[in-house]
């Protein structure tokens, strides 16, 4: 059996060490247009920030250590530039001698990933900007941040690569603006845990150009300008584009593959295309969200290397099924953590469910041992079967098991008050005996069995206006005086009992705190009194945050560069 890969990367290199370990007699033909293989896409910001230092240690592999031990026939700067599926011929171009060939095959494996968007805007050909996709590009970064001693850069998107890109670029000295379209950075979280993100880069003296489209670029002495739709250009010494990927799906499309959204390949559950004998994984494929069971593209590095382990089971014999991905992401913001699974609440809007979240701020560990930092957590939760559609936090350290947890959970299709059930392991350098992920299940629980209701940040005007409701701050008069929702009253916790004459049992009572535990104890307190009580969801900490962001948007313009 004769397989040839297209794509050295992670699908492709993973491919074929799988079909190796299944076949030893194989022959196995990976083409890669680029320089390297099996390299670490992820890391690749890392290098140009210097947190990586050797630029060996991006590449897992090179193609003569892939050869030795998978004896795959391995050709970098072979460029696959035709499929022809009737002969089961790829027809091949060697990107150094131009010699053009034709490679036949038994089964093919698909894996180009994906593509940087580059739109048609004047100026996008200029040699100050540049897209970070392979290793070629990060030593071509890395090279001029090294050499022509950059001052500032403006960074177009607020995705993955942006924001790391931003925070490299930050910590080697450049004075750094995103600009990014949508209203906020990091579209897997919703805009107010994205709040916090937006605190942290403007902490770090990063500018956000937020809502802000890019309409040009143009090189003048002093540098490269970048116009925008709204307001003065931005001008820096570097541009880096990442406003995203699209699936690198050219080949498919000329050979005749069926395509599905956006241009990506479709395949089965045992990655076939719609070929014979063709299979495709990684960036380019359409596979299904695990949680709303509709088509979705994941670009990632985790479901890319599950396809392609399916990919080599099935062209060697071994039936295996990919039945897709939930989207589990995570992300360094300088020391913070952010990270994602499943849907949020614009995605669970789209796809027409009717959900319930609770958000609460736990420390990572216990109180009382030293060290302990808080984490916010968002969990989303379907109301007719109350399971779990997906989880948002931002924070510091413990936020990757969180995460992890809660995707386990998702996947095994627990329920949201079954969390509070999940046994976790607990030390108080570590956890705490009733773990971040415990206590939303406690809250899910509470509000399914009734003992609680909730508000959210935009019930907040409204209730403002409505002179019939009670708008309640139970924390100390320290914490209140330091700073509070306009309309609360003050009275603590702890004394409610005894000013509960001071407050009127024919209005409903709204409570907040600074996390959401003290007003939950407050609303137990109110409603076994006969009043009628709602808790604050995120308490006073999470609604400083978004009305801070939204201080911060309307005062300030991006700090990183100068306008022009």
């Amino acid at each position: 059996m004769k397989v040839v890969i297209i794509g050295g990367v992670a699908g492709g290199a993973t491919a074929a060490a799988r079909i190796r370990r299944l076949d030893e007699h194989a022959q196995i033909v990976m083409l890669e247009r680029s320089g390297y293989i099996s390299y670490a896409n992820c890391g690749l910001p890392y290098y140009i920030g210097g947190a990586i230092e050797d630029a060996g240690e991006l590449t897992l592999q090179t193609p003569e250590s892939f050869h030795a031990r998978f004896r795959v026939d391995v050709r970098v700067h072979h460029e696959a530039t035709a499929i022809d599926l009737e002969n089961k011929v790829v027809r091949v171009r060697n990107l150094k001698t131009r010699e053009t060939y034709e490679e036949p095959y038994d089964k093919l494996v698909l894996a180009p990933g994906a593509r940087p968007i580059m739109p048609g805007l004047p100026g996008i050909d200029s040699p100050e900007l540049f897209t970070l996709r392979t290793v070629e590009d990060t030593l071509r970064i890395r090279g001029h941040v090294d050499t022509q001693h950059p001052r500032s850069a403006t960074v177009i998107g607020g995705g993955f690569i942006g924001l790391e890109m931003a925070e490299n670029l930050a910590q080697r000295g450049l004075s750094v603006t995103i600009v990014e379209k949508m209203e906020q950075l990091m579209s897997p979280l919703d805009a107010d845990m994205a709040s916090f993100v937006h605190a942290k880069f403007r902490k770090q003296g990063v500018g956000l150009a937020l809502g802000s489209a890019v309409t040009g670029f143009e090189r003048t002495q002093e540098g490269i300008l970048t116009h925008l739709d709204v307001g003065e250009p931005l001008r820096s010494d570097m541009v880096i584009l990442a406003i995203g990927v699209s699936p690198d799906s050219t080949l498919a499309r000329e050979a005749g593959l069926k395509l599905g959204m956006r241009g990506s390949i479709v395949v089965d559950e045992h990655m076939r295309t719609s070929a014979p004998d063709v299979y495709a994984v990684g960036d380019a494929v359409q596979i299904r969200h695990l949680v709303t069971g509709s088509e979705a593209l994941i670009s990632l590095a985790g479901p890319a290397n599950k396809q392609a382990r399916v990919a080599a089971d099935n062209i060697c014999g071994v039936s295996s099924v990919y039945h897709g991905a939930q989207g589990a992401s995570i992300l360094k913001l300088f020391d913070m953590t952010a990270a994602s699974v499943g849907l949020n609440e614009r995605a669970a809007q789209a796809a027409g469910l009717d959900y319930e979240k609770v958000v609460l701020s736990p420390a990572n560990h216990a109180s009382y041992y030293p060290g302990g930092r808080v984490m916010t957590l968002k969990v989303l939760y379907e109301k007719s079967s109350l399971r779990l559609l997906g989880a948002q936090i931002v924070g510091y350290d413990g936020v990757d098991k969180r995460i992890d947890v809660l995707a386990t959970a998702l996947q095994a299709g627990m329920t949201a008050p079954q969390l509070a059930q999940l046994d976790l392991a607990y030390a108080p350098p570590y956890s705490s005996a009733k773990d971040p992920v415990n206590m939303a299940g406690f809250m899910a629980e509470n509000i399914e069995a009734g003992l609680v209701r909730q508000f959210h940040h935009a019930d907040l005007a409204a209730l403002r206006q409505n002179p019939n409701v009670t708008l309640l701050d139970t924390r100390t008069p320290g914490e209140y005086a330091h700073g509070h929702a306009e309309g609360f009253i003050n009275i603590p916790v702890d004394e409610l009992r005894e000013h509960l004459s001071e407050l009127d049992a024919r209005k409903p009572v709204y409570v907040m705190c600074q996390s959401g535990l003290r007003s939950y104890v407050a609303c137990r307190i109110l409603s076994q009194h006969g009043f009628t009580c709602y808790n604050f969801s995120g308490g006073y900490r999470f609604y400083e945050s978004i009305e801070r962001n939204r201080l911060d948007e309307r005062s300030a313009f991006p700090c990183g560069q100068m306008r022009d």
